[in-house]
C-alpha cells in the first residue's frame, strides 16, 4: 500500500476554504454562534500548531521522563476541564479527579504499549502520547457525564436521598443507586460506539492506520485494541472519580455539601 500523502500548507489552506460552507449557513440563518465558532477555529489552529512543533521535539528526544511529563500535563488540563464543566470547586475536587484520570489513562496505555504492542520501552513517545490522548479524551467526556449525572441526580432527588439517610443508610449505601446510574450513563456512549463501529463509521484509529499505509486487517486489530483500552480507561476513571470525590462533596452526616459546587 502507498505511503500517507503529505497535505502541505496548500492542502491545509484548501481545508480552511471548506469552512465557508458552515459559516455561510450560520450567517444566513443568523445562528448566534459565529463569534464562538471563529474563536474555536483559531484556538484549534494555535493549539495544534503548538502541540505539533512540541511533539516533534518530544518524538525526536523520546525521553521517558519527558514523555511522562507531557502525559501529566495532559491529565492536568483534562482535570481542570472536568472541574469547570461540572461547576465544581477546584480546591475540593482537583486531586481526586486528577488521580482518577491518571489511573484511568495509565493502566490501559501501559497495557496497550506493553503486552499488546510488545514495545521494549513502555513510555515510547510514538505510542504513549497519541494513544494516551485518545484514551484521555474519552475519559474526560465520560467523567463529565458521570459526575454530572451522579451529583445532579442526588440534588434532583434530594428528598429520597435524605430519607435513605434518615432510615439508617450510611453514605456508601445511600449513594449506591446514583453511583450505578452515573456509571451506566457515562459508559453508554462508548458501548454504543462499540456496537455500531465499522458499520456506521470508520473510527479515527482505523482510518489513521489505513492512511499510514497499513493493511485494513492491521487497522482493524489496532481499532479493536484501542476501543477495549478506551472502555477500560473510562470505566476506571468514572468509578474512581465518583468514589474519590465523595469525601470532598459530602459532610460527616452524608449530606451533599452545596459549597463544593459553584
Amino acid at each position: 500500500m502507498s505511503e500517507i500523502i503529505n497535505i502541505g500548507y496548500g492542502g491545509l489552506a484548501a481545508a480552511y476554504i471548506l469552512l465557508i460552507i458552515p459559516f455561510a449557513i450560520i450567517l444566513y440563518r443568523k445562528v448566534p454562534i459565529f463569534g464562538r465558532t471563529m474563536i474555536a477555529v483559531v484556538r484549534m489552529t494555535v493549539q495544534l500548531l503548538f502541540v505539533g512543533f512540541y511533539l516533534q521535539v518530544v518524538f525526536h528526544l523520546n525521553n521517558p521522563w519527558l514523555n511522562l511529563a507531557w502525559l501529566v500535563v495532559m491529565v492536568g488540563v483534562a482535570d481542570a476541564t472536568i472541574i469547570r464543566g461540572c461547576r465544581m470547586r477546584v480546591r475540593q475536587f482537583i486531586w481526586p479527579l486528577f488521580l482518577a484520570l491518571l489511573a484511568g489513562t495509565a493502566v490501559p496505555v501501559l497495557f496497550f504499549v506493553g503486552p499488546i504492542l510488545r514495545r521494549p520501552m513502555l513510555l515510547d513517545a510514538q505510542y504513549v502520547i497519541p494513544i494516551g490522548g485518545m484514551i484521555l479524551g474519552n475519559c474526560l467526556r465520560a467523567d463529565i457525564i458521570g459526575l454530572k449525572s451522579f451529583y445532579d441526580s442526588i440534588r434532583d432527588r434530594k428528598k429520597a436521598y435524605l430519607q435513605s439517610l434518615a432510615h439508617g443508610a450510611n453514605l456508601s449505601e445511600a449513594v449506591r443507586p446514583y453511583f450505578r446510574d452515573a456509571i451506566e450513563a457515562s459508559l453508554a456512549p462508548t458501548i454504543a460506539s462499540m456496537t455500531t463501529i465499522g458499520l456506521v463509521a470508520l473510527p479515527g484509529m482505523m482510518t489513521g492506520v489505513i492512511l499510514g499505509g497499513s493493511e485494513p486487517v492491521t487497522a482493524i486489530q489496532y481499532q479493536i485494541a484501542i476501543m477495549i483500552a478506551i472502555f477500560c480507561g473510562t470505566a476506571i476513571t468514572v468509578y474512581l472519580a465518583i468514589l474519590l470525590s465523595l469525601k470532598s462533596s459530602f459532610d460527616a452526616a452524608g449530606v451533599l455539601d452545596s459549597d463544593a459546587f459553584v
